[in-house]
């Protein structure tokens, strides 16, 4: 057996690492992006590519993947800092805001703006180098998850009709914007849907949950 089978054997039968070999792109190191791609890893992706031009704080410390002594580092770095010290894996950052440029690969969209959003769908939309684009949504205990094939125009006008202008999001409190659990389910859910893609399975195109009622809509 060899060590990468060694290594993931618990799982071999569920998704073999060898078929995860695909680029994947992570716009957005924060709560939900750092969750991503620490499971990500963890599942045995290994061609990440992760851009934000943000640093890390300590206000951020309690709802995303990361490690105290890391306040300061820019998000990027940090991440690929724990990401080595948790699986091995060495994943390519971009320490700056995503602004149009080229995208490849399966797409993860873990900003928290809706303008940035708009800028991946622009660069995604109709792109053959672009399989798949998950988009993941938070607030507070509440999230959606939508899961596109960007050249199917079908899910194009489903997407494009859920993709609203900043001014229409609702505004929560600062101290009410996020909590642990929240971006820990969301990065398995979107590990749930690159395992799907890899194994040419079924995709739910949007994922909704209310966490404290425990409810999961899909479809």
């Amino acid at each position: 057996m060899t060590e990468t089978a060694s290594r993931f054997l618990r799982q071999l039968d569920i998704l073999p690492p060898e078929k995860l070999s695909f680029p994947i792109t992570v716009v957005g190191a924060g709560a939900i992006g750092s969750a991503a791609v620490i499971t990500l890893t963890k599942m045995g992706c290994t061609n990440l590519m992760v851009w934000d031009d943000d640093v890390l704080t300590e206000h951020n410390v309690p709802n995303q993947m990361c490690a105290l002594d890391a306040v300061g580092f820019p998000k990027v770095e940090a991440l690929a800092t724990l990401v080595i010290e948790l699986t091995g894996t060495s994943i390519q950052t971009r320490r700056e805001r995503y602004r149009g440029q080229r995208l490849d690969g399966v797409v993860i969209a873990a900003t928290d703006n809706m303008q940035a959003r708009q800028e991946i769908w622009k660069r995604a939309k109709m792109n053959r180098s672009v399989p798949l684009l998950i988009d993941a949504r938070m607030g507070a205990e509440f999230a959606r998850i939508y899961t596109i094939h960007p050249s199917n125009l079908d899910e194009v006008d489903f997407y494009e009709s859920n993709l609203h202008p900043d001014g229409e999001a609702e505004r929560l409190p600062c101290s009410a914007r996020a909590i642990i659990y929240c971006p820990t389910v969301i990065g398995g859910l979107i590990a749930l849907q690159v395992k799907a893609h890899a194994l040419g399975q079924p995709l739910r195109r949007e994922i909704l949950f209310d966490l404290p009622r425990l409810q999961l809509i899909t479809q």
